[in-house]
C-alpha cells in the first residue's frame, strides 16, 4: 500500500487540563502517513483518484479550530476517526506533539494508527 504523508502540520487549538490552558489556544504539530493506491492516479495524473493533502490539512485546520478537548489523546483519537470516515482512508498513522507543555522536552504527544493495511500489489 502506498501512502501519503503531511508532515509538521501547525493547528492551534484549545487543549490542556489547567484551568489557564482551557482559556488559550495552544499549538500542536501533527504528522500524518495515509495508505492508499497512488496508481490510479498517477496512470491518469488526476487529483480526484488519490488522498488530496491540501483538503486534508484545510480539514484538519477546521478541526482543530473547533475543537476544545483536555488530552492529545481525544485530539488524535477523534480526528483519525473523522478523517478516515470523511476521506475514505483504510489506514493511517498519527503523530500530534504539543511542544512546550513539559519544559524540558521539545515536545510530548501521541502516536495512532488506525485502520487496517490491505496489500494492492495484486
Amino acid at each position: 500500500m502506498d501512502r501519503v504523508l503531511i508532515e509538521a502540520l501547525a493547528v492551534e487549538t484549545v487543549i490542556g487540563v489547567y484551568d489557564w490552558e482551557r482559556t488559550i489556544r495552544q499549538r500542536l504539530m501533527i504528522d500524518l502517513e495515509m495508505a492508499t493506491d497512488i496508481r490510479p492516479a498517477a496512470a491518469g495524473d488526476d487529483l480526484t483518484h488519490t488522498l488530496d493533502y491540501a483538503a486534508i490539512s484545510a480539514r484538519i485546520q477546521t478541526y482543530a479550530d473547533d475543537s476544545q478537548f483536555e488530552l492529545v489523546e481525544t485530539f488524535a483519537e477523534r480526528l483519525a476517526a473523522l478523517l478516515r470516515e470523511e476521506f475514505g482512508i483504510p489506514w493511517l498513522r498519527m503523530t500530534v506533539r504539543k511542544p512546550g507543555a513539559v519544559p524540558e522536552a521539545q515536545a510530548v504527544g501521541v502516536r495512532i494508527e488506525r485502520g487496517t493495511l490491505v496489500d494492492v500489489s495484486a
